[in-house]
């Protein structure tokens, strides 16, 4: 098993990387999340990996972060979810919005990823519940508590603005805001 790589950053073509580990070049696949993050080619660089073994086969994924490869890793254990799947879901939402949407049973978020269809978010719904835990939803320093917060962050949804603009006005709200109140503080800061 290949748990992690160390090395120059040989080339770079969404989705795959190439990683020049002692004279050897592995190609690896990365979610976008990743791919956006890596060095400029020629730098060092340190991916964790998952590796499939598969009858015609064999793929090496790469990871900047630990929780990125551990979604990864929930995500291929679902039946009828194969690793190009799990890796457009990780380049479609962060492992943070997948935990929310997972953690407020939002089904909408994951339909919006290329590849995955109703049913298919329905089975990430029922199989994640649970595992990706709400702590990795939110925020955890200065943001209002897991109910409200996915209350608001549904609300500013709901009114379109985009995940990114909700998460980042729910860390401006105090931790002790209401559904209500936290709403109308997120409105007041996303049109400034």
């Amino acid at each position: 098993m290949i748990g992690r790589l160390s090395g120059q950053l040989a080339g770079k073509t969404p989705p795959q990387v190439l990683l020049d580990v002692g004279g050897v070049g592995y190609e690896l696949d990365v979610p976008m999340s990743t791919f956006f993050n890596l060095p400029e080619i020629g730098q060092r660089v340190v991916l964790l990996t998952h590796f499939v073994v598969r009858e015609d086969a064999q793929l090496l994924f790469g990871f900047l972060s630990a929780a990125e490869r551990e979604a990864f890793r929930l995500l291929v254990r679902i039946s009828g979810v194969g690793p190009r799947t799990a890796l457009a879901v990780l380049s479609g939402l962060s492992v943070a919005e997948l935990a929310q949407a997972v953690s407020v049973q939002d089904g909408s978020r994951l339909v919006k990823v290329p590849g995955v269809g109703k049913k298919t978010a329905e089975r990430l719904l029922l199989e994640l519940k649970g595992r990706l835990g709400p702590e990795l939803a939110l925020p955890s320093s200065g943001a209002a508590p897991s109910e409200a917060g996915a209350d608001i962050v549904q609300a500013l949804l709901a009114l379109g603005y985009s995940e990114k603009e909700a998460a980042t006005a729910l860390k401006a709200l105090p931790a002790d805001v209401g559904v209500a109140e936290g709403i109308k503080l997120a409105l007041k800061a996303l049109t400034r």
